[in-house]
């Protein structure tokens, strides 16, 4: 066990921030009572706003990044962990106030940790990460509010990105036509591999509309916000359901009550960064459930550590494909 280990280290000197792969004693690891040897981490959009200073994610500096991360427990006070457990963790304010997933090793509360899924490897965790699981409470939120394969076509924006590639896997292996919205045109194929029965310009849904557009869609898993949601809005079923979790598109939304109050239609907000535990172990259950594993690797770019910086701006150009896992350790 070293005394020093490498991480991803985000500074301020009261007038401008730095970024540099760094090597950092353990003694300055962050409160805690489970220490973990990170094997992956991930490089989600949270990440990459971090990284690059684009927004004010970063809550206190110096700050290590990386709101996921899969390993295992190397020392624990907590009666729920023991050394050897195989861990992960999504959210909880790592990676904004609390050292993140992006180093060799980790120090949090044992509460914000959940066991990994026996059928998962933990390089296959952070394929999925926050983005996947995300995903999964979307796609439990549809279902709790009644929508079925039988009610209806589904859209997914963003569908290219993180978490619309799980969120289109899912939905179609359970059995739902996924219309798959996405701004590059060349991801066609791959969207189609995912299970998207059609593919849709995201310019469709990029300008002003009317308040209400014609019934489409039964459901919706939407990344984007701003103009884009008010466009699914206006053009959903009667008592459709819209899972709202991302803003790549704006934090506005300028729609209308009449969707709401004429068609009866939920927008059911998702926040994985404090969901309940129980709730984030059910959709990784969902996710060891109903995600073909065979599909990781086709929507996972593999960076190394010390890449995480530059591959940071092409995430935020929308110019990354799926999602983006950073291996740390041999054992995956």
């Amino acid at each position: 066990m070293g005394t020093n280990f490498k991480a991803i280290l985000i500074e301020h000197d009261g007038t401008r921030q730095s970024v540099r792969l760094a090597e950092l004693p353990r003694d300055r690891l962050p409160e805690g009572d489970v220490t973990v040897r990170v094997a992956c981490s991930t490089l989600n959009y949270k990440d990459a706003l971090a990284i690059t200073g684009r927004s004010p994610v970063v809550r206190q500096f110096p700050m290590i990044p990386g709101i996921d991360f899969a390993g295992t427990v190397e020392e624990s006070s907590n009666a729920d962990f023991k050394p050897g457990d195989r861990v992960l963790l999504n959210g909880w304010g790592v990676g904004e106030r609390h050292w993140g997933g992006l180093a060799e090793i980790a120090r949090v509360k044992g509460d914000w940790l959940i066991p990994l899924e026996p059928i998962f490897s933990l390089a296959q965790a952070m394929s999925i990460g926050t983005a996947g699981y995300t995903a999964a409470l979307c796609v439990m939120a549809l279902e709790r509010h009644g929508i079925t394969p039988e009610s209806g076509e589904v859209l997914v924006t963003g569908a290219a990105g993180g978490v619309g590639s799980v969120a289109t896997a899912l939905l179609a292996k359970l059995g739902y036509d996924v219309a798959a919205v996405t701004g590059r045109p060349e991801e066609s194929d791959y969207l189609t591999k995912l299970g998207a029965k059609r593919i849709l310009p995201r310019s469709q849904f990029g300008e002003p509309g009317k308040p209400l557009a014609k019934e489409e869609w039964a459901g919706a898993v939407d990344v984007a916000g701003g103009q884009v949601l008010a466009n699914v809005c206006a053009s959903m079923k009667y008592r459709g359901v819209i899972a709202a979790c991302g803003l790549a598109a704006g934090m506005g939304l300028p729609v209308t009550v009449a969707p709401f109050i004429l068609r009866g239609v939920t927008l059911a907000g998702i926040d994985s960064v404090m969901c309940p535990r129980e709730e984030r172990r059910e959709a990784w259950r969902r996710l060891a459930r109903d995600l073909d594993p065979s599909l990781l690797d086709a929507m996972t770019e593999r960076v190394p550590l010390d890449a995480c910086v530059s591959v940071a701006d092409r995430l935020i150009a929308g110019a990354v494909r799926g999602r983006v896992s950073v291996p740390i350790s041999n054992e995956q």
